[in-house]
């Protein structure tokens, strides 16, 4: 086992992409993997769901739990991180992955997607940081305050 035998992520956006990779491999050392996401149902252009990538941590030797979440939501982020707090004992590592981009200039770019950007990318990951600092395991993370 590798060095985070044990450990629990609570990875956000992990039903794909980076954040899918990020939680293969912690599996591969044997992690706990929360995977806080929205994707329950498969995308026609985007592959993957929280279900597919629980099966695939599982599969490369982690633990996996599923967890519908928007983070732009406080409920939602307050209920995954209990769920993880409950289910493994508590966090020892937050990853906040999730993410929207615009590829179009500034002035191709509604102030819909914007707000969505904005929403996720500054917000939520303000959010999911804040609500996961208190069950972070500061006994084994000295770095921790």
């Amino acid at each position: 086992m590798g060095t985070l035998s044990g450990k629990t992520l609570f990875v956000t956006g992990a039903s794909r992409g980076i954040g899918l990779a990020i939680a293969l491999r912690a599996a591969r050392d044997g992690a706990n993997v929360a995977i806080a996401a929205k994707t329950t149902e498969p995308h026609p252009k985007l592959e993957g769901t929280i279900h597919t990538a629980a099966a695939g941590i599982e599969k490369a030797g982690g633990r996996a739990l599923p967890l519908v979440c928007d983070i732009r939501h406080e409920d939602q982020v307050e209920a995954a991180v209990q769920r993880t707090v409950s289910e493994f004992g508590g966090i020892d590592i937050c990853v906040n992955n999730a993410s929207a981009i615009s590829l179009a200039g500034t002035e191709a770019t509604d102030m819909k997607r914007f707000d969505l950007m904005h929403g996720i990318n500054t917000r939520g990951t303000f959010m999911v940081s804040k609500i996961c600092i208190p069950h972070l395991r500061k006994a084994d993370n000295p770095h921790i305050l």
